[in-house]
């Protein structure tokens, strides 16, 4: 069973990277490092609350697991 604190640096360091991705995707779409800069950070925020919630409903389901 994981942590909270270990599913949280997870999404966290996950989240990041996506973060540095979504901006470039952003900045080659629109021109625009600030548009870009901008849809990414909604993004992550986003990404990173539901990550968070997915993880910690799986963290506490028993199905697959070998205890």
């Amino acid at each position: 069973m994981e942590t909270r604190r270990r599913s949280v640096v997870k999404a966290v360091v996950w989240n990041a990277m996506g973060l540095v991705m979504m901006t470039l995707v952003g900045l080659v779409a629109t021109g625009s490092a600030t548009v870009g800069g901008t849809l990414a950070v909604v993004n992550t925020a986003i990404g990173l609350t539901l990550y968070v919630i997915y993880e910690r409903v799986w963290a506490g389901i028993s199905w697959g697991r070998n205890v």
